[in-house]
């Protein structure tokens, strides 16, 4: 069973935009020549680094509410210029929307097991798929969703 990350988004409104900053980055690493490859930086390093690349993904908290997820490729720890280990955290380039779920902020990541994470919207998800994203997030705000 994979083990996930909880991870806040600062500075994200919405899910579009952080597609947008996703679809911005990958531009930038496709004129670099670079591998087209998501990565976030951390300060600390997963002790779990088996059971989260084996399925997990980083779920994205947006403005109060657990909102989408990156599937994790993988976990690469290493050494900044300054000398100071870092990590990154390297994912698809692919947001998918979740059930939005209220979580309090918290600095850093969290560990969410695979049984508490929110579901997937897709086309089972009936007219939560095609509901729009404020939508969601004013009727979870209520405890509606």
């Amino acid at each position: 069973m994979p083990l996930h990350l909880l991870k806040l988004c600062v500075g994200a409104e919405s899910i579009s935009d952080l597609e947008g900053w996703i679809a911005e980055r990958m531009a930038q690493r496709r004129r670099a020549g670079e591998p087209e490859e998501q990565l976030h930086t951390t300060r600390m390093v997963p002790k779990r680094v088996e059971e989260i690349v084996a399925g997990g993904s980083l779920y994205w908290v947006i403005k109060g509410q657990v909102s989408a997820r990156q599937r994790l490729t993988a976990i690469r720890p290493f050494t900044d210029k300054d000398g100071i280990g870092r990590c990154h955290l390297v994912m698809e380039p692919v947001l998918v929307p979740v059930e939005p779920r209220p979580f309090r902020p918290f600095q850093g990541w969290r560990y969410l097991q695979d049984k508490d994470a929110p579901r997937d919207i897709d086309g089972r998800s009936g007219d939560l798929g095609v509901m729009p994203e404020e939508m969601r997030r004013e009727l979870a705000q209520l405890g509606l969703l």
